[in-house]
């Protein structure tokens, strides 16, 4: 499933899509999906669309300019291993650096080497060169993106979606590359899709215009950020701690800077403070013990640290993903992973609907799997950060026994890393289901030497059988079948996003057919 040649423009007047992609479902032609953000949580889902042959165009209010500035700088393994589905991390992986072992808080080391992925590390990357990539393969496969174009209005109706745009505040107009060759004209597009994705962070405006509140409070001011050098190597590769009125992070980002994160009870100003390298110095001080010769900052800012969910993912024919649904605390490094998550598990869905694949009730799984993952992840990263943050006798010894509780009860700290890292979650599976259903599947290797997330590129469901088994006409573009490599009796259908969408133990023909047609609708 490929889509063709897309584009990247900025400003330009377009009503609609293209006349040879109609936008709404009329019968003849398959609708257009919108989404709002080019951050990687959009361009991830565009890309997907793409692919899966399904039009697209990506809404982006930002000038065509990936900025080499990021608060994100961390993917964790599931997130590795969605992108290993999508044939990107071993390219990602090149420019990063993997760290499988994290110390916290001075008294904890967590091991990820045990992890039972092929990414069992954490890689550090700063978020534009994910978003270089993502934009790269989203175009590569059919995506319009539109940049200076920002969403002004938006009314839906029983068949589709109206969305109005025009050129942010201030903003000139430039070609593709980001350079301004005239003033905006200002005029207002209108853009008709059968589903609108809001992928435009926080202050979303895809969510405030379908009403969806975003409850929720800033859990921490004046967090300060800093890319910095040292003059001296900190005693592990990602270090963190937390002493008194402060806390601090280090995390090396392979090019000789390091990403610093610190946050000082004493300073406690509003974003729009200035902040010197000096400040940056006396948080890491206070936190770590030194400094360790902090030199020639690139980028220091400073921020405040909310925690919100929106009570739903979709109103009708919108839904929210990334930071538009969900916000917390950096502490983790969940926050780019559970959006690209989101991704993931909205895109293959979508594409069915609109592909005229599923029945449009698939959508709501959306919500019942996603919202209880975004939650889990505020609950996990707050926690963190409320540790950190620690200051009077009895928390400081509820952090020192959890500490201890974690480095000496095995399953527990599993549990913790599975979460933080996404490799632990699942989704939930119909009653009498067999046990694997709803579960990630690993990247098996299978037989003929190919492995799982290889079969899983184009936004295929794969089956893994026992046996050879042929799936029937039609569906040679949207499934894969393979079988297992070792001697497994289990039958499995993976859904594109990589969790088992079925299984059986012992598996008729006549069942496994049953199953494809629930899950992919009928042969041609």
């Amino acid at each position: 499933m490929t889509g063709t040649t897309g584009k990247t423009t900025t400003g330009k007047t377009v009503t609609g899509a293209a006349p040879d992609t109609p936008d709404t479902p009329d019968g003849t032609a398959t609708p257009r999906i919108l989404v709002v953000g080019a951050g990687p949580t959009g361009l991830l889902l565009a890309g997907d669309l793409a692919t899966a042959g399904i039009p697209v165009t990506v809404l982006e209010k930002r000038p065509h300019r990936i900025s080499n500035l990021s608060r994100a700088f961390v993917l964790h393994a599931r997130t590795l291993e969605q992108l290993d589905a999508r044939g990107l991390a071993d390219e990602l992986e090149a420019l990063g650096q993997p760290l499988d072992r994290l110390g916290l808080f001075g008294g904890l080391t967590i091991d990820l080497t045990g992890l039972h992925s092929r990414f069992n590390h954490l890689l550090v990357l700063p978020q534009y060169e994910v978003e270089k990539v993502l934009e790269r393969r989203a175009v590569e496969a059919g995506a319009d993106i539109r940049y200076e174009t920002e969403l002004t209005g938006l009314t839906q109706d029983a068949t589709g979606v109206t969305v109005l745009t025009g050129r942010p505040e201030g903003h000139t107009q430039g070609d593709a590359d980001g350079r301004t060759n005239g003033p905006a004209d200002g005029r207002a597009d209108t853009f008709r899709a059968a589903y609108v994705v809001g992928a435009d962070g926080m202050r979303s405006a895809v969510r405030q215009a379908v009403g969806l509140p975003f409850p929720g409070r800033s859990v921490i001011r004046s967090v300060v950020l800093a890319d910095v050098r040292l003059t001296e190597r900190p005693p592990t590769v990602l270090t963190a701690n937390a002493v008194g009125d402060a806390f601090a992070f280090l995390v090396p980002f392979g090019d000789g800077y390091y990403r610093v994160i610190g946050w000082n009870r004493a300073r406690d100003v509003p974003d729009g403070e200035p902040l010197d390298l000096e400040e940056v110095r006396e948080t890491v001080r206070l936190a770590l013990g030194r400094d360790f010769g902090m030199h020639d900052a690139r980028w220091m800012s400073r921020f405040h640290s909310d925690e919100r969910q929106a009570p739903a993912y979709r109103a009708g024919r919108v839904f929210l993903a990334g930071d538009a649904a969900h916000v917390h605390t950096p502490a983790g490094g969940q926050g780019l992973n559970t959006g690209l998550q989101d991704a993931a598990n909205l895109s293959w869905k979508l594409a069915a609907v609109a592909g005229g694949h599923a029945d449009p009730a698939l959508l709501d799984s959306y919500q019942a799997e996603r919202h209880p993952v975004g939650r889990t992840v505020l609950r996990s990263s707050g926690g963190i950060v409320r540790l950190a943050m620690a200051r009077r006798p009895w928390t400081l010894g509820a952090r020192a026994a959890l500490i201890a509780f974690l480095g000496a009860v095995g399953p527990v700290r599993r549990r913790v890393v599975g979460q933080v890292t996404g490799i632990g979650y699942r989704y939930p599976a119909p009653r009498g289901a067999h046990p694997l259903t709803g579960a990630r599947v690993p990247d098996v290797a299978l037989a003929g030497g190919g492995r799982l997330h290889e079969a899983l590129r184009g936004g295929r469901f794969v089956l893994i059988t026992p046996e050879p088994y042929e799936a029937g006409p039609g569906r040679a573009d949207r499934l894969a079948v393979a079988r297992w490599a070792s001697g497994r009796r289990t039958t499995v259908l993976v859904r594109p996003d990589g969790y088992a969408a079925w299984a059986a133990d012992a598996a008729t023909p006549a069942r496994t057919a049953a199953a494809l047609a629930r899950h992919l609708g009928p042969t041609a």
